[in-house]
């Protein structure tokens, strides 16, 4: 039943005794249900709809700055397309404002917001226009300058909108509340007047309407103090009071769902601003920095000390500027704010777009600067913003590229010039430069004769080096021939100084040094020269090979973009493995004279010829290395022929397969290079080592030793299991050779036993051969000229056999 048909009731049981004071206590009651409807469904939606305003006003913020922060024209394009759909959402909810204003202070105030908001919108399309022009700089002043101007005046409009609303809500209320007041009074007297008639129907009435509606209105001021708007009145029944309660509710359950929204946006829009990957301050009047600034510039300066500082002492001391710019920089600092925008134009072109700051701890920072002004409705410039990127690792990025580049080209330019003739070439030009050091010496003033003897030397390597394409050794020679040509011609005032003469030799001795440093380590042609190995197959492989790759690398660091540092970072990395390329050889090449001369050994040792199997895992050598690795498997794989692997017959009878194999596996560890050799033949004899270690005094009869200890005798100079000399073995000569080969090189040999059986006559093992690591280089995710064991192979090999006797006697 509702509150209405109650109350009807009641007037028509109490119309005779009580007909005025009963009318009027239903004419009270009913202004009563519509003034709470009025508070509930009308001014309470219009007091959410305002603080909805607050959020819808933080999302247009966080949608504007991300269209600035956006460095895709297309998505800045949609961007700003659904910032007019924001636009035409605020303007709705200004509209539905000024059908619920009262007042001549709201409607004003609505008034006031339109324009703003108008103008609001109208510098965020200045702001896209300028980012679609690609005038980002531009862009981020105007946002800062002008977007963010009108954002704070349309807060302020719309925040006074909040409270002159909410205001409103608090006079709706009271005098809510004061009617219902009289209401409660008038129903007293009917109550008092009609105490018996109606003592029942009166505590009804107070308990189902009264009681509620004081809850209500008590709540409401409650609430709009304490600003909790998770609290809820209960609802008992669904009548009128009821309706209302629920919508009560469902309004303060809207504005909290409204203020958490604003919350989280405003929570977003601050971590936006605190992590962009970018310096931003403001410069005040007296070149002092405004307190707010992004923090990411106390990580590029390295403080926290920043607000308030001077702007000089924090960004430009301990730079690389002189006092006249330093000074030049503080007076237009000081002369653009407060003046004209076009002052800021004219001097623009003097600022500082790039320092080198030391830091406080010793380092030193590059430091892009990019200069804004921030101006006023009259253009006049009332701060100026200062963009800081860290750029240093960008810069060292770039020179790294440089450099790479420059030694890609004297790579390529070398390659283009037979070894042979590049190797007469360099000998010549150290040639001239030793007598050209020589001349400068025995002559401490100049002379015709010196000088004419300085430059037909030096005119002769710059000629020989433009000959063979060599450019950038021909660049470097061209300035100190000029130098000797100057001396030729007094009138050139060139003077002759043998300090300054020995610097410039110097100069042209470094880069012919570090041509023939890529020639012979980096490239690995000078032992090919040496060795007389320098033939059309040697020739081919560089020229056809390698002369590829260098041109691609070219390519990519002529084509990168040196602004971009993950693209300068890849480029970098790419370019730096193919250099570490260059000059390798597969293993296999390498080993190719020694494995290809086994079956002519193993039938002059009546053994069949063995399976030999290299598991390179990856790794190529320098072709430096060659000749050592040559010599040591030479002697080792021979040795494991010779001592080793059984005859035919033998392995037969041992079930072992008739052909032996030969196994060696390499890889990286403890920043050497290990490359272990084993095979499958008897092992090492520790009974004869023993014997022959008695027999030559290196230890005593009775002397107890490990097996590892007794391994260690083979090393020694002469020491040999072998009591006949053959065409094989016999020599005396050893480990003890392949030992000085690789210690010669900084190296190590190990002798590892592969089985458990401490004390047997013949124990299974490994020789381990270790050379420092810059001798391989793994090429894992490199394409390479030549194709590496291991990666073609069905099945890898993954352990290593059982080994034999490494000795050559």
């Amino acid at each position: 039943m509702t509150i209405r048909l109650r109350i009807t009731l009641l007037v028509i049981l109490t119309f005779i005794a009580i007909a005025g004071i009963g009318g009027y206590a239903m004419i009270q009651s009913r202004d009563s249900a519509v003034e709470v409807k009025s508070v509930t469904e009308g001014v309470m939606p219009s007091v959410l709809a305002s603080s909805d305003l607050m959020g819808q006003l933080k999302d247009v913020q966080l949608a504007a700055m991300v269209m600035v922060t956006e460095s895709d024209n297309q998505l800045v394009t949609q961007e700003n397309e659904k910032l007019a759909e924001k636009k035409a959402a605020l303007e709705k909810a200004l509209e539905m404002q000024a059908q619920h204003a009262d007042g001549v202070a709201q409607r004003g105030l609505i008034e006031q917001a339109r324009e703003s908001l108008d103008n609001y919108f109208g510098a965020i399309d200045n702001t896209a226009k300028f980012k679609l022009a690609g005038k980002n700089e531009i862009a981020q002043a105007q946002f800062f300058g002008g977007v963010m101007q009108y954002q704070t005046e349309l807060e302020g409009i719309v925040n006074t909108l909040r409270i002159e609303k909410n205001r409103f809500k608090d006079t709706a209320i009271t005098s809510l509340n004061s009617k219902l007041s009289s209401t409660t009074a008038t129903i007293s007297i009917v109550t008092a007047v009609a105490v018996v008639l109606l003592a029942g129907i009166g505590f009804l009435l107070y308990r189902q309407i009264t009681g509620p509606i004081s809850r209500m209105s008590s709540m409401m001021g409650e609430i709009a103090t304490s600003q909790d708007f998770t609290r809820r009145l209960p609802v008992q029944r669904m009548d009128e009071v009821g309706h209302s309660i629920v919508a009560f509710n469902g309004m303060v359950e809207k504005i909290e769902e409204a203020s958490a929204q604003v919350r989280q946006k405003t929570a977003d829009m601050q971590a936006m601003l605190q992590n962009i990957p970018q310096g931003i301050l403001t410069i005040v009047d007296g070149n002092k920095i405004h307190p707010e600034y992004s923090a990411f510039l106390e990580t590029v300066f390295e403080t926290t000390d920043i607000a308030g500082r001077d702007m000089m002492e924090l960004v430009f001391s301990g730079t690389n500027l002189g006092a006249d710019t330093l000074s030049q920089i503080e007076a237009i600092g000081g002369a653009c704010i407060g003046e004209d925008v076009m002052n800021f134009e004219f001097n623009e072109h003097l600022m500082v777009g790039e320092v080198e700051k030391a830091m406080a701890d010793g380092s030193k920072k590059i430091l892009d600067l990019s200069w804004s002004p921030i101006t006023d409705d009259n253009d006049m410039v009332i701060r100026l913003m200062l963009c800081v990127r860290d750029v240093t690792e960008l810069r060292q990025l770039a020179a790294e590229a440089n450099e790479q580049k420059r030694e890609l080209e004297m790579i390529g330019e070398i390659l283009a010039v037979a070894p042979s003739k590049f190797g007469e070439f360099i000998g010549s030009a150290r040639n001239f430069l030793d007598e050209n050091e020589q001349i400068v010496h025995q002559n401490p003033e100049a002379t015709a004769f010196a000088i004419a003897k300085l430059f037909r030397n030096m005119h002769t390597i710059k000629g020989n080096g433009r000959t063979y394409g060599l450019l950038h050794l021909a660049n470097v020679v061209h300035d100190t021939e000029q130098h000797y040509d100057d001396l030729r011609h007094p009138q050139t005032g060139a003077t002759w100084s043998q300090e300054h003469l020995l610097l410039q030799l110097a100069q042209v001795r470094e880069i012919i040094d570090r041509y023939a440093r890529i020639n012979d380590v980096t490239l690995g042609r000078g032992a090919a020269v040496e060795s007389g190995e320098a033939g059309a197959g040697y020739e081919r492989h560089i020229m056809t090979i390698d002369r590829k790759y260098i041109q691609e690398s070219l390519h990519r660091l002529e084509n990168v973009n040196t602004s971009n540092l993950h693209e300068l970072v890849a480029v970098r990395n790419e370019v730096r493995r193919t250099l570490r390329l260059l000059g390798t050889e597969s293993v296999q090449d390498v080993l190719a004279p020694v494995t290809d001369s086994l079956p002519v050994l193993a039938s002059d040792l009546g053994k069949a010829a063995p399976v030999v199997g290299i598991e390179d895992n990856g790794y190529v050598v320098h072709s430096f290395a060659s000749p050592l690795l040559q010599n040591v498997f030479m002697h080792l794989i021979r040795n494991a022929m010779d001592h080793g692997l059984e005859s035919a017959a033998e392995r037969i009878a041992k079930g072992k397969p008739e052909a032996g194999t030969i196994k060696l596996e390499m890889g990286v560890m403890d920043n050497m290079f290990h490359m272990a050799l084993s095979d499958d033949g008897r092992g090492l004899a520790l009974e004869r080592v023993r014997q022959i270690g008695v027999e030559k005094n290196l230890i005593s009869i009775d002397q107890a030793m490990t097996d590892t200890e007794l391994a260690h005798l083979i090393m020694q100079p002469g020491f040999s299991t072998r009591s006949e000399v053959t065409e094989v073995s016999g020599r005396g000569v050893g480990m003890d050779a392949v030992l000085d080969f690789v210690t010669r090189e900084h190296g190590k040999i190990e002798i590892r036993f592969t089985g458990q059986d401490e004390g047997a006559d013949f124990r299974a093992f490994q020789i381990i051969v270790m050379l420092p690591e810059s001798v391989a280089v793994e090429v894992d995710g490199i394409d390479v000229p030549y194709p590496v064991a291991g990666h073609e192979q069905a099945a890898p090999v993954v352990s290593l056999p059982q080994g034999g006797d490494p000795q050559v006697a």
